[in-house]
């Protein structure tokens, strides 16, 4: 989807179409979830403080978000998947992968009903939507960000190594700012230059990344798109409107978020061995502290006990903007993927 959340405000509140809108924070607190187009021509967009955003736009609109509001939405998209092919993997409310391979329509051409299904989502929701076709995951990924907004771009079997070779770095699904830049000091600006480098090459600079990079270059990913995702953790976190200085505060907070987890966890009957704290300071310098248990937990009180020996493990270097807590190494590899919405004080 396209902008998903600030199209969705604009969709349901005329006065904001066409105007630089941030749904999350405030003028003065807070950080933006997400920005419509028109912000993001002003360098807006997710996960940058709020007030930066302003800085940057100073006719930005700040909404709450409406998270109900985009999950029905969103609920309303995903049955438009399911009349098309049953092989369905949703990453987040906005993006999901599609194989349509062998598909209820009987069309052979992806494209077309990639078309097709852009159209349905626009006539049903009133939305945008792009996409990406390709012979897999990776490039169709890639591929759907070409042409947008509301386009599509299809990227066929025999035009994928000369797509992937003209690609810059930095537009490479997987390959984030730092690692961007770590490429960039050894060369690599284009997929033709990543290309290039060896096997050894890469490993010895990017690790077990190293062989991803390797082989998606060469169009090779084999990744299926899976109907039923694994769930690998399950984890609550909290933005608050004020920064904590005193871990009295902070276990206050932490005892609300561990609730929120242990709801989760019985609700899709799952629990772990390693119990993780992640702190984000003012200074948005983040920190984790694990500690892996010999059982599983799913309960409040024994999360709690272990969150409090991590927050005390060390002294705090900075008061503390968000708080959260995530559950891994988990009993099943059988369960439904579960999707953790992050929690923000608007």
């Amino acid at each position: 989807m396209d902008a998903f959340y600030a199209s969705v405000e604009q969709l349901d509140n005329p006065s904001l179409r066409g105007k630089p809108i941030a749904v999350g924070g405030s003028e003065n607190r807070g950080v933006v979830a997400a920005a419509s187009y028109e912000a993001r021509k002003f360098g807006v967009r997710s996960a940058i403080s709020s007030i930066i955003a302003k800085k940057n736009c100073p006719d930005l609109i700040f909404v709450a978000p409406r998270f109900d509001r985009y999950k029905e939405i969103s609920s309303q998209i995903q049955k438009i998947f399911y009349e098309y092919t049953d092989l369905v993997e949703p990453l987040s409310l906005d993006e999901a992968y599609l194989d349509v391979t062998i598909n209820k329509k009987g069309n052979p051409s992806a494209t077309i009903l990639a078309q097709e299904i852009r159209q349905r989502i626009f006539d049903t929701v009133g939305l945008t939507a792009s996409a990406g076709i390709s012979v897999n995951k990776f490039i169709a990924k890639v591929a759907s960000d070409y042409n947008k907004p509301n386009g599509q771009k299809t990227v066929n079997p025999d035009e994928v190594i000369a797509f992937l070779e003209q690609l810059a770095i930095r537009k490479f699904h997987g390959v984030g700012k730092v690692t961007t830049e770590k490429m960039y000091q050894l060369g690599i600006f284009t997929g033709l230059e990543l290309k290039e480098k060896s096997l050894e090459f890469l490993e010895k600079h990017f690790g077990k990344s190293g062989k991803f990079y390797y082989n998606v270059v060469r169009g090779v990913h084999n990744s299926e798109v899976k109907s039923n995702r694994i769930t690998k953790s399950v984890a609550a976190e909290h933005t608050f409107d004020n920064n904590l200085s005193s871990e009295i505060f902070m276990m206050e907070k932490l005892e609300s978020i561990a609730s929120s987890l242990e709801k989760r966890l019985k609700k899709h009957k799952i629990a772990g061995k390693t119990i993780t704290l992640k702190i984000k300071y003012s200074d948005f310098t983040q920190q984790t502290r694990s500690k892996t248990m010999p059982y599983f937990v799913s309960n409040k009180a024994l999360i709690l006990q272990i969150i409090s020996e991590l927050l005390y493990q060390e002294r705090m270097k900075n008061s503390v903007r968000l708080l959260g807590i995530s559950l891994s190494n988990l009993n099943t590899e059988q369960k439904q993927f579960v999707v953790v919405q992050l929690k923000f004080d608007f």
